[in-house]
């Protein structure tokens, strides 16, 4: 679970980083499609956990 803060803590980094460096607009996207992947697996693994319940 080391992955998802990392993930997190580094596109925070990267948006900041973009957003005050002049001409580093490429920073700030990569820093917000790195916040998006990191949702999308924080989804993705809650799916996977869920218990599967089946009908009766």
């Amino acid at each position: 679970m080391v992955l998802f803060p990392t993930l997190l803590v580094a596109g925070i980094a990267l948006v900041a980083i973009g957003a005050t460096i002049d001409g580093a607009l490429y920073l700030m996207s990569v820093g917000v499609l790195l916040l998006i992947a990191d949702l999308v697996y924080l989804v993705a693994r809650s799916i996977w956990r869920s218990p599967r319940h089946t009908a009766r």
